[in-house]
């Protein structure tokens, strides 16, 4: 391994470039000389630091062919080896490649990397605004507009899809995390909150102490003192 400096990594700039450029060590001390495609410094010190975690995890080479892939040759990919039988039922990839179809339409040409929170949720707001399309014999036929819940259904695939790309190393992080829904879903969020009972047991099962009856409490919450 090659030997730490003092200064582990840099930005500057080029006469001839408007962009912000980084200075970097590889992990063999080889100096590598990047533009971060940005002239925004924050937006290239975040840059900067992806390619220093990417060295020391070793990951790289990975991490660059990432930034090769648009999102619609990674969705192709996704849908031929994670999405098939006997990874996922027949009917699963048959959606799966249904919300691809969309996804692609909104952003397939955008790189993996450049594949922000802010570019999902402008996408998603312009699903909502379509209307779904029905093809008859006269030709397709314009319904009312999509459902919140389909287009969370196809935001939740999304999510999938990217959190593959973040286990393959092909992004330091899912995008979709920074997400904010544009709309409320009606009854997407059920919570189950446990009744006293049921802590305990969960309390017991962690702890692996055998759980212990209060003869005392007849209730679902705590005995009366």
């Amino acid at each position: 391994m090659a030997r730490p400096r003092k200064h582990d990594g840099r930005l500057f700039r080029k006469e001839e470039s408007k962009f912000w450029w980084m200075d970097y060590r590889d992990r063999d001390g080889k100096r590598q000389r990047e533009s971060t495609n940005t002239d925004d410094w924050e937006e290239a010190q975040k840059g900067l630091r992806e390619r220093l975690q990417a060295r020391d995890s070793n990951t790289l080479p990975l991490l660059r062919k990432g930034e090769q892939f648009t999102f619609a040759q990674w969705s192709e990919h996704f849908l031929e080896a994670f999405s098939k039988p006997p990874f996922r039922a027949r009917k699963t990839h048959l959606s799966y490649t249904r919300v691809a179809k969309h996804l692609n339409a909104g952003f397939g040409e955008v790189l993996l990397v450049d594949l922000t929170a802010d570019v999902i949720e402008t996408c998603l707001r312009r699903r909502l605004e379509q209307h779904v399309q029905i093809t008859r014999s006269e030709g397709k036929v314009a319904k009312g507009l999509v459902k919140p819940s389909t287009v969370h259904q196809e935001f939740r695939v999304l999510r999938r899809m990217l959190n593959v790309a973040v286990r393959k190393k092909l992004l330091v992080a899912n995008p979709c995390s920074g997400v904010e829904f544009p709309v409320r879903v009606k009854g997407l969020f059920r919570p189950h909150y446990m009744t006293w009972t049921e802590q305990e047991k969960d309390r017991g099962l962690r702890s692996g102490v055998p759980e212990q009856r209060d003869p005392y409490h007849h209730g679902n919450g705590p005995a009366d003192i």
